[in-house]
């Protein structure tokens, strides 16, 4: 059973027990951690349904203009998780039933797969998993999982040529109170969100944003949300994009907020404070424009409580694509767009006003295909699980890159 941290709150040091290889790292409060919706105008965005030009109405459908620049096929059961850099964090299938789940990292550049984390660091007990991962071309963070007790722990180590060097990390581990936590990763930062279960006796604490640097001795605080967050944080560029609650007697807000990553996030890039209600499915920022998107139809707050995608800011008319959102969203900023639909992604150029369509890979409709980029990128990527022709099984897992300059 994983170690339970007496009293653990978002405001307390941890001391962990050292591990084989593992070298425990202190959590310090942030003296004047702040909540980040509290600095900025509270009152939320809300827009007449006309407010927005619309892609499919008033953009011209033309040819997709990248061409397919590489395709690799990976083992069955590998899922690729987002990434910033030429490294992509990936969970693969474990080599044995006790390790049923393995950490590893996808190379765009040579097409190389490579293990990193073939079994999990925490042993106190049985039915620990590798649960997430998350990655740049220096840092790999992890999240190990115990399916009995739902107990968890949080570790990082430097990434280096695909292979992990030197010792690991614990940053976090919580009892099933806690949700495990969303991490990312940029450079050699790594930020994650520890939010209280919504159905736990802890569910009325606040939820924390913390900040680590490979070498540091200790983490930082830096976000505060009065409650849940409303989404994963979204890494684009230089900044870093989250939805933390906005206390309000108006009703629930979230307060999709752009920080700049090169600060440690000690300074608002900009903030857009959604309708009362409406929760936000994904955001990030992609040169000077939010990317939002909401996946429900909501009773009120105008346009924004409508589900689709937009593109914009508080200055700026909205574009929006009126489909059901289905992942995250990536560009570049000179404004280009890929964002999924069911069956294909809309490739969105703003400025020179047209859209094309990417289709799926063939016979991956039933299982889906999905990003690996996030926020601005310089290649699109994405995986998919592919079905056998023949027997109409699925066989195998593709990956595409595109390439965007």
């Amino acid at each position: 059973m994983a170690k339970k941290l007496p009293g653990l709150t978002r405001r307390t040091f941890l001391k962990g027990t050292a591990a084989a290889s593992v070298v425990a790292v202190s959590l310090n409060t942030l003296v004047g951690c702040k909540n980040p919706a509290s600095d900025k105008n509270k009152t939320p965005t809300v827009l007449d349904d006309n407010a927005a030009i619309s892609i499919l109405d008033e953009y011209k459908q033309v040819d997709l203009p990248y061409a397919q620049s590489g395709s690799w096929s990976l083992p069955l059961g590998t899922v690729i998780h987002v990434g910033e850099g030429s490294w992509l964090p990936v969970m693969a299938m474990g080599d044995t039933a006790a390790q049923s789940i393995k950490g590893s990292v996808f190379s765009t550049a040579s097409g190389t797969l490579s293990d990193v984390v073939p079994k999990c660091i925490t042993t106190d007990g049985s039915g620990w998993v590798v649960y997430d991962v998350a990655c740049s071309d220096s840092a790999y963070a992890w999240v190990e999982l115990n399916l009995i007790t739902r107990a968890w722990v949080l570790y990082a180590a430097k990434l280096e040529g695909g292979a992990l060097v030197g010792n690991a990390s614990k940053l976090w581990e919580a009892d099933n109170l806690y949700d495990p936590p969303q991490v990312a990763v940029s450079d050699t930062k790594v930020f994650w969100q520890v939010m209280p279960s919504a159905e736990g006796k802890r569910r009325t604490e606040n939820s924390s944003g913390y900040l680590w640097k490979l070498g540091d001795s200790q983490a930082t605080s830096v976000v505060e949300s009065p409650g849940r967050f409303g989404m994963a944080p979204s890494i684009s560029g230089s900044t870093i994009t989250l939805a933390p609650r906005v206390s309000s007697k108006q009703g629930t807000m979230y307060g999709v907020t752009t920080y700049d990553l090169s600060n440690d996030l000690s300074s608002q890039v900009d903030q857009l404070v959604l309708p009362v209600g409406v929760k936000p499915f994904y955001a990030t920022r992609i040169g000077d424009n939010f990317v939002i998107s909401v996946e429900a139809n909501y009773n009120s707050g105008g346009l924004l409580g409508k589900m689709g995608t937009y593109i914009g800011n508080n200055s700026d008319k909205f574009i929006a694509l009126s489909r059901e959102p289905a992942a995250v969203v990536s560009g570049t900023e000179a404004g280009v767009y890929f964002i999924k639909s069911k069956s294909s992604y809309f490739v969105v150029d703003t400025t020179a006003k047209t859209y094309a369509v990417l289709p799926a890979n063939d016979r991956a409709l039933d299982y889906g295909e999905y990003p690996a980029r996030d926020g601005v990128t310089k290649e699109f990527v994405t995986y998919s699980t592919v079905k056998d022709k023949g027997t109409g099984y699925p066989s195998v897992v593709i990956v595409r890159s595109f390439a965007l300059s």
